[in-house]
């Protein structure tokens, strides 16, 4: 046999690996029909690819642009939660040596809400070294559409209050007011316009009595910056022309840490410390002294839950006159609580007060 031309063997090797780069498959003249697909999936899954590297980069540069600052929990710096009243700085170290407490009276608290919407509360208390009773009835109704709150009082001293506020309607944040009172027995009458405004940073209000001989104005201002407050009171009597009431306030408040310090009238000084120890343990301390006195009013208080259902109270101050306390929330709605304050100087003297507290809400 005589043996392959040189030439044709390489014009068969060219022949077919042109065929196989072409997708024809030796043998057969016609392109494989599934080439076209997979380079048409390849090139696909490489500009997804693409796109999802873009999209990555793009949420990076987002979450880095609105990643809180050192000292914002909110994703824009220049926010933070709305101030505080002058009248409310340092609330929550005097709610832990306020509340829980009813030394010397027996107490009954009711409160409950129809189906229209208005609110009822009512409640009587019996002083147990006088035997004095007093109550009280409130009723509530809110305009939700129109911002109104309609809110009428009415106490056993015969005296019937009704305040009537509108806020958030003329401008976000503005609340004003209009407090008037009524004393059938003596036909006295008064009436207080109130107006605040809140807003970063700010919250500001003034009252003003209408008295004939002359009205007082009250004022007061708060502003905080990064957990600092500082705030003012006054009050101007304009028929003698002159301040009724002068103070300052400085406080700074960190998430579970609060430290309030206060001057009144130039004479009365005093501070509060506020810490939230864990889930379960309040802590505070206040101290107050008076210009002129050697006398420093000191006391330690604590707050300590339990569980969901029961507290217990106690506090100490520099008379040693200790108060200890229990709240239990028998079912939901009912309320039981216990206090006693024990005169630890004269233990042996008596003069010791217990009470009692009951709430109910339906």
């Amino acid at each position: 046999m005589r043996a392959a031309r040189p030439g044709l063997s390489a014009c068969f090797s060219f022949s077919v690996s042109s065929s196989l780069r072409a997708g024809v498959q030796p043998g057969s003249s016609e392109p494989s029909k599934r080439t076209i697909p997979e380079k048409r999936a390849k090139q696909g899954l490489k500009m997804d690819r693409e796109e999802d590297k873009k999209k990555g980069k793009e949420t990076e540069t987002q979450m880095k642009e609105s990643k809180p600052c050192s000292h914002c929990k909110t994703k824009k710096c220049g926010s933070m939660a709305v101030l505080p009243a002058y009248s409310d700085l340092g609330k929550s170290a005097k709610d832990i040596f306020s509340k829980g407490y009813a030394f010397g009276t027996v107490k009954l608290d009711l409160k409950t809400k129809s189906q229209s919407g208005v609110e009822f509360s009512t409640g009587g208390s019996s002083n147990t070294d006088t035997g004095k009773a007093s109550g009280n009835l409130e009723t509530k109704y809110k305009v939700k559409e129109l911002g109104l709150t309609f809110n009428q009082k009415w106490n056993t001293d015969n005296t019937l209050t009704t305040e009537v506020t509108m806020e958030d309607q003329l401008a976000k944040g503005l609340k004003l007011g209009l407090d008037t009172s009524f004393v059938p027995n003596t036909g006295k009458k008064s009436a207080k316009l109130k107006t605040g405004y809140k807003r970063d940073y700010m919250n500001v209000g003034s009252d003003i009595d209408f008295d004939l001989a002359g009205p007082t104005v009250h004022a007061a201002a708060v502003l905080g910056y990064e957990g600092w407050l500082a705030g003012y009171q006054m009050a101007f009597d304009t028929a003698k022309s002159k301040l009724a009431q002068n103070n300052f306030a400085l406080g700074y408040k960190a998430g579970d840490f609060q430290l309030h310090t206060n001057v009144n009238d130039g004479t009365e000084f005093g501070g509060s410390i506020y810490q939230k120890v864990n889930d379960q343990l309040e802590t505070a301390v206040n101290l107050a002294w008076t210009a002129g006195s050697n006398n420093t009013r000191f006391g330690i208080a604590a707050k300590y839950q339990l569980d969901k259902d029961a507290s217990v109270s106690a506090k100490v101050n520099n008379a040693s006159l200790v108060g200890v306390g229990y709240t239990q929330a028998l079912r939901p709605g009912v309320k039981l609580t216990l206090s006693a304050l024990i005169d630890a100087k004269n233990f042996n003297a008596g003069g010791h007060k217990v009470g009692m507290g009951f709430e109910l809400e339906v």
